[in-house]
C-alpha cells in the first residue's frame, strides 16, 4: 500500500535563516497522527539561508543523518569532529550518551537538505561522526545503499534501517526489494512508484509490500529509507 504525502500538504515553519518543511511532527508543528513511521522519527526538508546556521545544541540517543541536496553544510562538534558536506553527499551523527554540534551553512547561496532522524537500537553508544562523498553520475539498474548497520554500507547506524539512493535519467525503470517498509523521499524530478507520482519534495509510506517499481518521468534523485515497523 502506498500514502502520498504532497509537499504542499507537510508541516512548516519558518524563520529569518530557516524555512522548513517537517514530514513528522517537529517543534512547534504538531500532527497526532504524524508521530514517526515505525523507527523513522523526522524527516525536515530545510533550506537554511546563506552565512546562517544551527547554533551549538546538544543530542541523545537518536541517529541524524544529513543529506545535502544543494549547497553545503560545515559541521562541528563537542568531540572535535568537523566536516563540510556538498551536494549529494551525506554526514551521520550517532548522538549516543550524548553530543553537542552546530550546522551552519556558510556559503554564499542557500543551502537545501535532508534532516532524517532514527531511533537507535543501541542506547548511549560512544558518539560519532562520519561523511562520505558519493558518486555524482545516474544509476542504472540499482539504488545505491548509502547508510546502513549492515558492514557494506559506506556509513553505519545504531539501528537495523537501510538508506538507498540515486540519480535516475528520465526513463529508466527500476525495481526495488523492500525489507521491512518504506518512506520515499523525492529529493528533484518527477517519478513513479508503482502507478503513484512523486514531485520534488513529496514523501511516501509504502507498507505490505515486497518490491516497488520505480520509473522516472523526468530526471530525477531520489531516497529510499527501509525501516523496522518498531
Amino acid at each position: 500500500m502506498i500514502k502520498l504525502y504532497p509537499y504542499s500538504q507537510l508541516g512548516t515553519a519558518s524563520y529569518n535563516w530557516l524555512k522548513a518543511r517537517y514530514h513528522f511532527s517537529f517543534s512547534s508543528y504538531y500532527n497526532p497522527d504524524r508521530l514517526n513511521f515505525g523507527c523513522l522519527r523526522v524527516i525536515n526538508d530545510d533550506i537554511i539561508k546563506a552565512k546562517s546556521g544551527f547554533d551549538t545544541h546538544s543530542h541523545q540517543n537518536m541517529e541524524i543523518i544529513t543529506y545535502v541536496r544543494s549547497g553545503a553544510i560545515t559541521h562541528k562538534d563537542s568531540n572535535g569532529n568537523q566536516g563540510r558536506t556538498e551536494a549529494g553527499d551525506i554526514q551521520v551523527m550517532s548522538a549516543g550518551s550524548g553530543i553537542s554540534h552546530s550546522e551552519f551553512n556558510l556559503e554564499d547561496q542557500e543551502t537545501n537538505l535532508y534532516q532524517i532522524w532514527i531511533t537507535p537500537n543501541k542506547l548511549n553508544v560512544k558518539p560519532r561522526w562520519d561523511a562520505k562523498n558519493f558518486p555524482k553520475e545516474f544509476i542504472k539498474n540499482k539504488l545505491r545503499l548509502l547508510v546502513s548497520s549492515d558492514s557494506r554500507a559506506p556509513l553505519l547506524i545504531h539501528q537495523e534501517a537501510d538508506i538507498y539512493g540515486g540519480k535516475m535519467s528520465k526513463n529508466t525503470e527500476i525495481n526495488h526489494k523492500i525489507k521491512n517498509q518504506i518512506y520515499v523521499l523525492a529529493s528533484d524530478g518527477e517519478f513513479l512508484i508503482d502507478d503513484v507520482t512523486m514531485k520534488k519534495g513529496d514523501g511516501a509510506e509504502v507498507t505490505n509490500q515486497s518490491t516497488i517499481k520505480i520509473k522516472a518521468l523526468q530526471n530525477s534523485e531520489i531516497l529510499v529509507i527501509d525501516v523496522p515497523s518498531n
